[in-house]
């Protein structure tokens, strides 16, 4: 029996069969992946194969088949460890605000990056939209102006009002979307705008630390009534990298991959060596300072929590 995990709280498992049943699953004893450096085996979205117990109720997982794509990040608790988000999506959407709480381009280029680098299209959803001043939606023409032209759609929404849900809609159609952000960037809200049925639990945001209070402890996938699946995740205060090499960093910013073989030197960082095709692109003011900035902080291992 074949079926897409939905929930996974640790070591049980919410599986839904391919003839629309729920069942609650562990593990198989023992069960091992080759190579696998992740805190959890089986993730949100995995494809896996079932074997129900005697009461037909529950199920032991026997088999993961290959993922399509999957997200991971730094785990918090082991640094040596990544922990895999979901797999097997069509796309995410990192929801961002640029009230409160404010989302940092360090934070959107490290998500953007993890999807690069594991096949998964990335969209922007700019939320919150109704709360901008002037001074916001500023910003947001100018970011909107820096990620549009690498292919990453951007959108201005707000949950709370219903402004441009029509287009996420659109979006979402048919897909198996996977929803991040910091806490309090209004995930829930939106998915409830979106699917009125579900009624996921929202929170305020804390006035003392204007952040979000968590209000997802665990990644879920829901089934959308206008067709696709939605993943909504916990609230993710800094996105870690894991497995990547000095070298192969730059292949994951579209505008430095543009200029592969055009440096000097093969194997040229764009820090400091002559003849970097990357930094000549940077002072015509082709590359944004602030996707150079975050491409030198991941580089070096700068600080950028949020």
């Amino acid at each position: 029996m074949k079926g897409t995990v939905i929930k996974s709280t640790g070591s049980w498992y919410k599986v839904l069969d391919e003839q629309g049943k729920t069942w609650n699953c562990r593990l198989r004893g023992k069960f091992k992946l080759d190579g696998l450096r992740s805190t959890n085996p089986v993730a949100v979205g995995d494809y896996v194969v079932l074997q129900p117990e005697a009461d037909q109720q529950t199920a032991i997982i026997t088999e993961l088949p290959d993922r399509k794509n999957h997200i991971i990040r730094k785990s918090t608790n082991l640094s040596r460890k990544s922990q895999v988000i979901a797999a097997n999506l069509d796309q995410a959407l990192l929801i961002v605000t640029l009230a409160v709480p404010r989302t940092s381009t360090g934070f959107i280029d490290r998500f953007l990056v993890n999807c690069e680098a594991y096949q998964v299209k990335a969209n922007i959803i700019f939320n919150k939209t109704d709360l901008y001043e002037e001074p916001e939606m500023d910003l947001l023409h100018q970011l909107a102006g820096i990620y549009q032209p690498l292919g990453y759609e951007c959108f201005k929404v707000s949950a709370k009002k219903g402004y441009a849900l029509d287009e996420l809609t659109l979006l979402l159609k048919d897909k198996t979307s996977l929803l991040s952000g910091h806490s309090g960037v209004g995930k829930s809200t939106l998915i409830n705008a979106l699917e009125p049925g579900l009624n996921l639990k929202t929170a305020q945001i804390s006035l003392t630390h204007l952040k979000g209070k968590h209000t997802t402890t665990f990644a879920e996938m829901f089934p959308l009534s206008f067709g696709g699946f939605i993943i909504d995740t916990p609230g993710i205060k800094e996105f870690g990298l894991v497995d990547f090499e000095d070298w192969e960093l730059c292949h994951y910013f579209p505008e430095m991959r543009n200029l592969f073989n055009q440096c000097r030197f093969n194997n040229c960082t764009h820090l400091h060596e002559p003849g970097c095709a990357v930094k000549e692109h940077l002072e015509d003011g082709l590359i944004s300072p602030s996707r150079y900035r975050n491409y030198v902080n991941i580089l070096t291992g700068a600080d950028t929590r949020e």
